[in-house]
């Protein structure tokens, strides 16, 4: 009887990445569930991702995560995109069918769920967004999609902030508008959840925090981070000192892996496991 001595092989795509734990939360589940898989953790440098999603056809790898700088990027190699990735424009996995590559954005699901499993819903909501790459419109349209009433985009860059807010008012219900980021950020008054989508204190940069007057931050605000490395951020630690709730990158970090996962393996993801696993990383 002959052996399959041939793992299934998915991974992440990015610049940095060294610190990027996903693969062990991934490689953890993989084993809970007995998948002979392996999670890569690939450094791709700008200019080369062509190349590297070319090598996911010709390695018939099932899949890879796209995360900085190569969301946007990525989509000119797909073939197929799904209904909200269409409209975020940024794609954060890739699953390869047959050669086939199709494109889904599973980030902004992945922070909807963070928030639902901390008791916050968006509907109605005032949500304000820092940022306007890849994780914030994933995070701004699913955030309107789910039905919150407004949304806030401060953006360093004008014409990209000016985009996503185009783009939320023409394909969603929810209002949006633009405030130029070119001074320290007022948090509007009236803003119910204040997300960090920028990559300000990610790995190595743990001791930068967004440019922003915290004193504008109230304790009425649910105030987010995208970063998971240090998952208690100096952004989250400033609000909390405001007396707001607080909802670190982990919770996003675990549920989209967890889409990931299933899209991948065609399997039910063990959350538990994915949990467990980045809290022992994080010494949590």
């Amino acid at each position: 009887m002959s052996k399959n001595y041939r793992s299934e092989l998915v991974g992440a795509f990015g610049c940095p990445i060294d610190e990027n734990p996903t693969g062990v939360m991934e490689e953890a589940a993989f084993a809970a569930k007995g998948l002979d898989y392996r999670y890569l953790t690939i450094k791709v440098n700008p200019g080369c991702l062509k190349e590297a999603m070319d090598g996911v056809k010709a390695m018939n790898m099932r899949g890879i995560n796209l995360t900085i700088p190569h969301k946007v990027e990525v989509l000119k190699y797909l073939d197929e995109l799904s209904p909200a990735a269409k409209i975020i424009g940024a794609v954060n996995m890739v699953v390869n069918e047959n050669g086939k590559l199709y494109g889904d954005n599973t980030d902004g699901k992945g922070y909807l769920t963070s928030l639902k499993n901390a008791g916050v819903s968006v509907e109605g909501k005032h949500v304000t967004v820092l940022g306007a790459g890849g994780a914030a419109r994933a995070i701004s349209v699913e955030c309107a999609l789910a039905g919150a009433k407004k949304i806030t985009i401060a953006n360093i860059e004008r014409q990209q902030g000016e985009e996503l807010v185009e783009l939320l008012n023409t394909r969603t219900q929810a209002k949006a508008e633009f405030v130029m980021w070119d001074k320290a950020f007022a948090v509007p008054e009236d803003t119910d959840i204040f997300s960090n989508a920028t990559s300000v204190g990610l790995y190595p940069n743990v001791n930068e925090k967004p440019n922003v007057d915290y004193d504008t931050v109230k304790d009425h605000m649910i105030v987010t981070d995208v970063i998971f490395n240090d998952p208690h951020s100096l952004f989250l630690q400033e609000a909390e000192k405001r007396g707001a709730k607080t909802i670190n990158g982990l919770g996003m970090l675990v549920n989209q892996g967890a889409l990931n996962f299933t899209m991948w393996t065609k399997t039910e993801a063990p959350v538990d496991v994915m949990v467990q696993t980045l809290k022992q990383e994080f010494g949590l």
